[in-house]
């Protein structure tokens, strides 16, 4: 990972940085420190969010769909050589999920640590998933461990510090349903990045990794076409089910596996629109990005 972000050109100091920190505090647990499945591309959301890490802080990533966020927060666990305690946060999820909970084992009632709990101890990356999915009240109970007191009190049982190796990153969407406004004191805890959509530099990027066999006329036209989309979006013509870069990345992957490049997409784009007049309009858009029957051999080379 750190070769990857010397190849985009991220500041040497903070790769240095980076480098210190993981000989200082070297990862010799049984969890894997697992490679992510894709690279974050964006030299400067990089270097903000390391350096942030470095000085210790909380992190909160904030943004629109399609933004990379939860890429970003694997990425930045893999550099660090950290694993990572990922966290789905949702409504109905309660302070005994995060920290753990009463449980009987031998005769006799213990303790199951939840997945905050575990990662604190062991000096991972915690990564709190939609947290502004969460009840206010369920995530009060991450305040002082999460603030300069790094320490934790577990009812009934002892007060957890938190490894100093240990980060935890947030990220959060807008708009969604079921999400809220962020309590403001949860959110003093964190430093704020907020993320940009991806532009067509680092999208280019991301096809020739994830598709080297991509033809280059084809990738042009699926980048223009997913620029198309961000734009009816932020015009307000089309909402953000449609910008969706997993869909596309999956179509791309549907290409490769046999389908033409207009059905691909409709199951990886346009199927997900469910507003009859949206959805109109985004096959209209592909209608007119797609030269007509634009089979596999034309997309990938043999």
């Amino acid at each position: 990972m750190l070769n990857f972000w010397r190849s985009q050109g991220v500041d040497a100091a903070l790769i240095e940085g980076v480098e210190a920190y993981r000989a200082r505090y070297p990862w010799t647990g049984e969890r894997a420190v697992v490679a992510p499945r894709y690279h974050f591309y964006g030299r400067r959301t990089i270097e903000q969010a390391a350096a942030a890490l470095l000085a210790g802080e909380n992190l909160l990533l904030s943004g629109v769909k399609a933004t990379g966020k939860n890429v970003l927060a694997e990425n930045l666990a893999a550099a660090f050589g950290r694993p990572d305690w990922n966290v789905s946060l949702h409504i109905n999820m309660d302070a005994s999920f995060l920290i753990g909970s009463d449980s009987f084992a031998d005769g006799r009632v213990i303790f199951r640590p939840g997945p905050v709990y575990e990662c604190a101890r062991a000096g991972g990356f915690g990564i709190l998933d939609e947290i502004n999915m969460a009840r206010n009240e369920a995530l009060a109970v991450l305040h002082s461990l999460l603030d300069f007191r790094r320490v934790m009190d577990v009812p009934g049982y002892d007060r957890l510090a938190l490894h100093p190796a240990a980060r935890f990153i947030a990220t959060m969407n807008h708009g969604y349903a079921g999400t809220r406004e962020l309590n403001e004191a949860l959110a003093s805890r964190f430093v704020v990045l907020q993320l940009e959509p991806i532009g067509a530099e680092d999208l280019e990027r991301l096809l020739a990794q994830e598709f080297p066999a991509l033809r280059s006329g084809a990738r042009q036209t699926f980048i223009s076409l997913f620029r198309d989309l961000q734009q009816k979006c932020e015009s307000g013509e089309i909402s953000t089910q449609a910008v969706d870069l997993r869909g596309l990345l999956a179509a791309l992957a549907l290409v490769r596996a046999g389908l033409s490049a207009r059905t691909a997409l409709a199951m990886g784009i346009a199927n997900k629109v469910f507003d009859r007049d949206e959805r109109a309009l985004v096959d209209d858009l592909l209608d007119l990005s797609l030269p007509e029957d634009l089979a596999p051999a034309r997309v990938f080379e043999d």
